[in-house]
């Protein structure tokens, strides 16, 4: 595979802060405990999917003293409709338990103990920590691995060397650039039929002659 070169990783990078410095997340959220759930039930479900879906869980459970005393057979009801939602309600359930004993029911801004939290993983919480206070952190899901390996960014076959390969690729604006590829990969570099002729970085795409003709 043809790896970019440093000046095509320098202008990749300044194309996408270019377009994309104001992204932020399409989930809908008011607070950090309804971003925390949101991106936990996000997981393998789309954010249009988790917006329709959270309406009526945070109505019900404003925060996570009252999700912690849920009871889960009813928490599954409301969440049906989502990808693997029996696992999803006992994970935000445990989650809202945890931070009720150990955090005094503040979620926490810091990646090893949200990594402790029941549903969260490293990407979660690197999502949450980029969309909540901006850190320099990437997130590597779906849209971003599939987007970094057409444009030669990385090779790594799994997200664990997909997203160590845009760290030291990107270095800086990872916050930003996260975010640009996830965008840019949902709405343009689709799995299927990519918008090859809205694309702004095609000069740099490796695979382009695969979508020549679309």
């Amino acid at each position: 595979m043809k790896k970019a070169t440093k000046k095509e990783i320098q202008e990749i990078h300044k194309l996408f802060v270019e377009r994309y410095s104001e992204a932020v997340t399409e989930l809908n959220y008011k607070n950090e405990y309804q971003l925390l759930v949101s991106i936990i039930l996000s997981a393998q479900c789309t954010d249009k999917r988790v917006n329709l879906i959270t309406p009526p869980v945070f109505e019900k459970y404003p925060s996570t003293k009252e999700l912690a005393k849920a009871d889960i057979e009813e928490v599954k009801e409301l969440l049906k409709s989502c990808s693997f939602f029996n696992n999803k309600a006992k994970n935000i359930i445990l989650m809202a338990q945890k931070v009720e004993s150990e955090f005094n029911g503040k979620i926490p801004h810091d990646h090893k103990k949200l990594m402790s939290l029941a549903g969260v993983g490293n990407k979660t919480a690197n999502v949450f920590l980029i969309e909540q206070d901006n850190e320099n952190r990437m997130a590597v899901d779906t849209h971003v691995f599939r987007t970094s390996h057409r444009l030669g960014l990385s090779d790594a076959k799994n997200v664990e060397g997909t997203e160590k390969d845009l760290i030291e690729a990107f270095r800086d604006n990872l916050h930003i650039l996260h975010q640009a590829m996830v965008l840019f990969g949902r709405y343009i570099c689709t799995a299927k039929n990519p918008k090859c002729n809205k694309c702004f970085v095609k000069e740099f795409c490796i695979t382009k002659e695969s979508f020549k003709a679309k």
